[in-house]
Formats: structure tokens, C-alpha cells, sequence
């Protein structure tokens, strides 16, 4: 089967990546629909009244690509099952003590399950999206995550959610080429969006400062609470849970001999656990809701890198698979700011072999410390 035999549905965005892909496979001869989903937002705060990944300018950028390219256009509306799955799933996890990565859970559940099956629906072979990663073959069957030709714009971290299903239906256009060259090709196709910036944000918050819009959906994240040293000693009050993250050291408001730096929060007793910059690094991890990209872990334990936050730099580790879908990840130095609710992914090379949410540390004896001095002060 040809490429003009074949349906492909573009999760249009207004962005320069979505219109070069689909622009690129239009060009490859296939049978190309754009699709763009309207998304919720947060319309208390800010006076925002659209999701930033789809404006009506960018509605209308992402109708004047297709009209451009001589594709048909429609616009999904997404903004309940959006607000219900991953708006809901960050406001609960901030509520469990984690720091989510809301694309994570919009990339498990939204583009690669709800638009993923709608495309099917209007006959589609495949769905594509503007993401920097590549999509190969293996010699045994079935396919491979890679990495995004241009290291500075790689997504195979947010995509680590996806299967071997999702692969078989879906194209990365853009993965093979560094940024510059899709701008290049914008301009070389007539879209006048090649020099269009890239978005950055929570696409969903109204004003860009998540602690707001938490402050607004889930006031009772901003209890305030005990800070606690690590061994159990009260140094202040803080301003509620979900306004700290791992590892951070400015606006603890409290006074030491040495800077001090968040090391844990502990959602059940409310309780804000600080600690020196020696006391931040960990030398291992759980990964839980692990996805193997190959369909099942490996049987044995292995050596792989492995990322914790979408731009960190990989690290060496040990990979200790339990079950099918948790992993223990032992480094080979310790990492600074491993943050329960960010994600785990692990590489071989330019492949992704999948990924998890990193755990609570609770199963690690100087994690949290539960001795009878900590519950007097927190109770």
C-alpha cells in the first residue's frame, strides 16, 4: 500500500511543528485530514478564556495551514474528558504530595486514546503529531521509541507513556529533522508560521502560576503546616504543600546555619521536611504505573540511563524490574531532586524503553522519618 492509499489524521495546533508535519506527509502523497482539539481552560484566573494550545488565533492559523495545503479541517471539542482526566489528575496528585507532569497523563490518555480513536474513526491509518521523536521497526517485529533527531527538542520523555498499539498507529513527521530545518521547510512551504514561538506553559492555568489556580480549584492544598528538619525539629510554618517542590531553596522562610533545601512532603501529616544539600541526593527510586514501550519488562535486571525530569541530563542506573508494571532504579551516583510525580524514563542509546512515576519514598528508612519525635510534632 502507497502513502496516497493511506488516511493520516494531524493533531493540529497553530504551531510550526503540527503544520510542517502534516505539510511533509501531504507532500508524501498521503490522503491528510487536520484535527485540532479544543481544550479546557481556566477561565477564573487571569481573564483566560482559552486553553493556550488552542486560541482562536491559533484556530485560525491551524484553518489557514490546511486551507494552504488543501486538507480538510475539524475541531474535536476535548474540554470535558480534557478537565475530567489530566486537570482532575493534577489537582489530585499535588493533593497526594506528588509534582505531576500533567503532559504525561494528556499524552496517556487524551492524544493517544481519545484522539487516537477518533481519527480511527474517520477510516485513519494513522495519527500524527509535531513531536521530536522517531518511530522504527524492530527486526523481530514490532516497533521502537526513539529519541528526536535534535537532542535540544526531544519529547521521547512525554511520549514514554505510549505502547506498542499506539506505535503501530502513529507518524512523527517532524522526528527526523533538527528544529531549524522544520522552520526552514515552513518557510520554503509558504506557512507563515515558521517563526512562531514554541509554547512552554501548563497549557490549562489562566495566569501561568500553578499555585493560584490551585489556590482557586483545591483551596485546602494551601493549609498551612509544620516545616520540619529531618529529624523532626519544628523550624516554621509553611504556605501549604503545593507551593514547594523538591530541591527548592529560595521561600522556605526559614533560618539555619546552612542553606536548606525541600527534601520531602508529607501529604498525610501535612508536614514540609527540609533538610541540608547532602541530605538531597538519593541513590535510588520506584518507579510505579510503569509502561514498557515493548509490551513486557525485561526478565532480567539491566544497565540503561535513565532521566527524571523532562530536561534533565540521563544518568547511569541499574533497572531492577518488579512486575509488570514497577521498577526499582538504582544509580550509580546519587541525584539531586528526585521529585515523587515526575517521571522515571529509562534509554538504551536513542531508545526509549518506557517509564514510570517516580514513588513516595516511604520505603526507605531515612525517607520521612516516622520515629515516635516526628508524630509528636506533626499530631
Amino acid at each position: 500500500m502507497s502513502a496516497a492509499d493511506k488516511r493520516v489524521v494531524v493533531a493540529l495546533s497553530g504551531g510550526v511543528d503540527s503544520s510542517v508535519a502534516a505539510a511533509l506527509l501531504a507532500r508524501e502523497g498521503y490522503d491528510v485530514i487536520g484535527m485540532m482539539m479544543r481544550l479546557w481552560s481556566d477561565e477564573a484566573l487571569g481573564g483566560a478564556e482559552h486553553n493556550r494550545c488552542c486560541t482562536p488565533d491559533q484556530m485560525r492559523i491551524a484553518r489557514r495551514v490546511a486551507d494552504t495545503l488543501g486538507i480538510p479541517f475539524y475541531a474535536l471539542d476535548t474540554k470535558d474528558v480534557f478537565r475530567d482526566i489530566v486537570v482532575q489528575y493534577f489537582i489530585d496528585q499535588h493533593r497526594d504530595g506528588y509534582t505531576p507532569n500533567p503532559c504525561l497523563e494528556c499524552n496517556r490518555h487524551i492524544r493517544f486514546e481519545w484522539l487516537l480513536r477518533h481519527a480511527m474513526a474517520l477510516d485513519a491509518d494513522f495519527l500524527a503529531t509535531g513531536h521530536y521523536a522517531r518511530i522504527a521497526k524492530r527486526p523481530e517485529g514490532g516497533y521502537l521509541l526513539k529519541k528526536g533527531l535534535d537532542p535540544a527538542k526531544d519529547q521521547s520523555y512525554v511520549l514514554s507513556v505510549m505502547g506498542q498499539e499506539q506505535l503501530a498507529r502513529t507518524l512523527f513527521p517532524v522526528g527526523e529533522y533538527p528544529k531549524a530545518e522544520v522552520r526552514r521547510i515552513a518557510c520554503e512551504l509558504g506557512l507563515d508560521i515558521a517563526n512562531r514561538k514554541d509554547s512552554q506553559d501548563l497549557c490549562f492555568l489562566g495566569n501561568n502560576d500553578y499555585r493560584d489556580f490551585l489556590g482557586a480549584h483545591a483551596p485546602d492544598l494551601m493549609t498551612r503546616g509544620p516545616i520540619v528538619s529531618s529529624e523532626g525539629e519544628v523550624l516554621g510554618e509553611h504556605r501549604g504543600l503545593s507551593n514547594y517542590t523538591i530541591g527548592q531553596r529560595k521561600g522556605l522562610g526559614v533560618s539555619s546555619n546552612e542553606p536548606l533545601y525541600v527534601l520531602a512532603m508529607n501529604a498525610i501529616k501535612n508536614a514540609l521536611v527540609v533538610g541540608t544539600r547532602g541530605e538531597l541526593g538519593r541513590d535510588r527510586l520506584v518507579a510505579e504505573r510503569f509502561n514498557w514501550v515493548g509490551g513486557a519488562p525485561p526478565a532480567v535486571e539491566f544497565r540503561a540511563e535513565v532521566k527524571i525530569r523532562y530536561r534533565s541530563q540521563a544518568q547511569m542506573a541499574l533497572i531492577k524490574p518488579m512486575g509488570d508494571d514497577c521498577a526499582l532504579i538504582e544509580f550509580n551516583l546519587p541525584q539531586q531532586a528526585v521529585t515523587p510525580g515526575q517521571a522515571a524514563v529509562v534509554y538504551q542509546g536513542d531508545v526509549c524503553l518506557g517509564g514510570g512515576l517516580i514513588a513516595q519514598f516511604a520505603d526507605e528508612e531515612d525517607d520521612l522519618k516516622s520515629s515516635d519525635q516526628m508524630i509528636q510534632f506533626i499530631a
